[in-house]
């Protein structure tokens, strides 16, 4: 890669007492990169992300942002762990999308949207509202700004989340297990809204996910996790067309299979 990569695990390991969820991970995304991570339950996905997101501590190695460390910062030569204030500002570049939606039930899709870019960015109210109104128009959800989340089927509250995650302005988007949690003809319409941002947007994406047809068409790059490390990554076509690794060819025959 030629330039600084926008995102950088060196030798980044985390341990729950004897088990090790992520075993000396090294993985390099470029700026502007869509990285799909595929992978048995278990393997370490999703707690890639949590780690960028900061909701899981590490316990061996660095992650990069930018160049910068996430959480860690440089002393007198040394990285020591970081303070609270440098946590928050490398932390503000990056946005998340959980399965499950995470919207605050008892407020409309727009007051979702607005209330971290007020009370965090320090954003004034009309300001965060037409930007807030801007991307649900952008997610299909224009007309729904007043609606409360029990008023929205599952694919529009995630839709609701991708706009409210956008609207901290990050510059790198996670997106885990997105659509999981939905009915199936709901799938469609999220998988949708994320293309578009690819094409639209200058965001570096990683993505973990069960769809693997959106995972080759989309990603630039794919990652299959096995027990805590990356067993083989490459371009969505050599990887799900000619997996050269035993362990990737047996769970994606398994995961086509079951269809």
């Amino acid at each position: 890669m030629t330039e600084q990569p926008m995102v950088r695990f060196d030798k980044v390991s985390k341990r729950y007492g004897s088990l090790t969820v992520l075993d000396g991970l090294d993985l390099d995304i470029g700026r502007g990169e869509k990285v799909s991570i595929i992978g048995p339950s278990g393997s370490g996905k999703t707690t890639v992300l949590r780690m960028l997101m900061t909701l899981e501590t590490i316990n061996d190695g660095v992650i990069w942002v930018e160049g910068e460390p996430l959480t860690h910062m440089q002393k007198n030569g040394k990285l020591v762990p970081a303070d609270t204030a440098h946590i928050r500002r490398i932390r503000s570049k990056i946005g998340m999308v959980f399965q499950s939606f995470n919207l605050f039930p008892h407020m409309t899709a727009m007051a979702n949207c607005i209330e971290a870019p007020v009370t965090v960015l320090g954003m004034k109210r009309a300001d965060a509202e037409a930007r807030a109104a801007e991307l649900l128009e952008m997610v299909g959800l224009g007309q729904k700004k007043g609606h409360y989340p029990s008023q929205l089927s599952g694919g529009q509250q995630q839709r609701v989340a991708i706009a409210r995650a956008l609207a901290m302005r990050p510059k790198i988007m996670l997106f885990d297990e997105v659509t999981s949690a939905l009915d199936p003809e709901l799938v469609g319409e999220v998988l949708e809204v994320i293309r578009r941002l690819g094409r639209e947007h200058d965001l570096t994406m990683l993505m973990v996910t069960h769809q693997m047809g959106f995972a080759k068409e989309f990603s630039d790059r794919v990652c299959f996790f096995h027990q805590g490390k990356i067993c083989e990554q490459g371009p969505p076509n050599e990887l799900f067309g000619a997996p050269k690794n035993e362990r990737t060819r047996q769970f994606l025959h398994a995961v086509l299979e079951a269809g």
